[in-house]
């Protein structure tokens, strides 16, 4: 199978070639300059794997988000047009299941909590379980909350991503005794996207290019409430 996957939804820009168990990955911290880069890492990494065309892909992923609102309109934008164009469906996968799928390649962790900070005080959440097929689920839904309102899952985790740092004191006592280690440094990469993307053409959970949106997480809690209110 042949993925090629990229990420755009932090300050980290990377891009990995999953090519029949074969990774790929370039991968830089860019802060803004995703656009700049991520062709250029894309027809790069397409050299050295001696591909002359997309079209040889089975499908292409990306990460959808949560994350920088800038950074996953750029991803969507550069997936769209690459997948209408050589006609292949798209894997838009969790960027915080990547991030939770990373903890389990750099240190082997098999409960993640993964949190990014949302700015405004608030964090973008999710909980994931290593399964039989050594991929990291979702055990909850993704949501966006305040610090000292999140759901506090049973048993002992590893905590990752931006917030584990950003919101470390706050998060230390309200998650006393439920989380071992943490990696606060820790960014999505297209490697770990390219891995959960291989699961989603397996079970035929890929979307036409038309159909692969972002997902922000804030918006929908803001229309949930207005539904109910």
């Amino acid at each position: 199978m042949k993925i090629l996957a990229i990420d755009t939804s932090t300050e980290a820009c990377s891009v990995a070639l999953h090519i029949d168990g074969d990774v790929k990955e370039e991968f830089e911290v860019v802060k803004q300059s995703h656009t700049d880069r991520v062709l250029p890492m894309i027809e790069s990494l397409l050299a050295e794997a001696g591909m002359s065309s997309v079209k040889q892909f089975d499908a292409i992923a990306f990460g959808r988000g949560p994350g920088s609102f800038t950074g996953i309109r750029i991803g969507t934008g550069v997936v769209q047009g690459i997948a209408m164009g050589a006609d292949l469906p798209v894997a838009p996968v969790s960027t915080l299941a990547a991030i939770a799928q990373g903890a389990r390649r750099n240190w082997g962790a098999r409960r993640v909590i993964t949190a990014i900070d949302a700015r405004m005080q608030e964090i973008y959440w999710g909980c994931f379980q290593l399964d039989e097929q050594n991929l990291m689920v979702p055990v909850q839904p993704e949501c966006v909350a305040k610090p000292h309102s999140l759901p506090v899952p049973e048993g002992i985790w590893f905590g990752a991503g931006s917030a584990w740092t950003a919101y470390k004191d706050e998060l230390s006592t309200y998650f006393e005794g439920t989380i071992s280690e943490q990696d606060g440094a820790a960014l999505p990469h297209a490697q770990d996207i390219a891995t959960l993307a291989i699961d989603m053409v397996n079970k035929n959970e890929l979307v036409s290019a038309e159909l692969a949106q972002p997902v922000y997480l804030r918006n929908e809690v803001a229309w949930k409430k207005i539904i109910q209110q």
